[in-house]
């Protein structure tokens, strides 16, 4: 298991599909060199509503970079131009070789220079929709389970990309993909 992306991003203004003026900081941009982790998150990242995005137990939201060969396909179908890069789900990292279906809360991702615990899905919102550029994107989040999810910090440190990292199981009461899929069963 490898990261591949850290990512980080300031709070913005964009333009949403529908032409409504938004401020978030989903869209998130590859960083180089180690970037420090503190209890709030990756240095230099910033949320623009704290009150669905950070805080202690979503310091930092990791997602599995195999599930970008999708987005890119539905965002073909939906006519959006332009690549994918790491990032652009939101995420401050990229992950290779370790998807939802493998990760419970309570587990832990132990990099070489800091420890993050697996705390609860990412729920997408319509902010996810205008920064891919269709309304249906937060819909085929929920259909497919492929929502990533958030980590707390336990212990501070650095993190790299192309770091190795080790998934050190935790209680395995609650799995990601399904405390996910019965959220978004009450939603609908």
């Amino acid at each position: 298991m490898q990261v591949l992306s850290v990512n980080t991003a300031r709070v913005e203004n964009f333009i949403a599909t529908a032409g409504e003026r938004l401020e978030s900081a989903i869209r998130k941009r590859a960083r180089s060199g180690p970037v420090g982790v503190g209890p709030l998150g990756l240095e230099g990242d910033e949320q623009a509503d704290p009150s669905v995005h950070g805080g202690l137990s979503k310091a930092v939201y990791a997602y599995p970079q195999e599930h970008y060969s999708f987005w890119m396909t539905v965002r073909g179908q939906a006519k959006v131009e332009g690549a994918l890069q790491p990032g652009d789900c939101g995420e401050n990292l990229t992950l290779a070789g370790l998807q939802e279906s493998q990760v419970w809360i309570g587990d832990v991702l132990r990099f070489p220079d800091c420890e993050l615990v697996v705390s609860e899905p990412r729920y997408p919102c319509f902010k996810f929709n205008a920064h891919m550029g269709f309304n249906q994107a937060a819909k085929l989040m929920a259909q497919s389970g492929w929502c990533g999810f958030y980590l707390a910090v336990k212990r501070e440190g650095t993190i790299a990309a192309s770091e190795n990292f080790e998934l050190i199981a935790g209680p395995r009461e609650v799995g990601i993909v399904e405390l996910f899929k019965a959220k978004m069963r009450r939603k609908g």
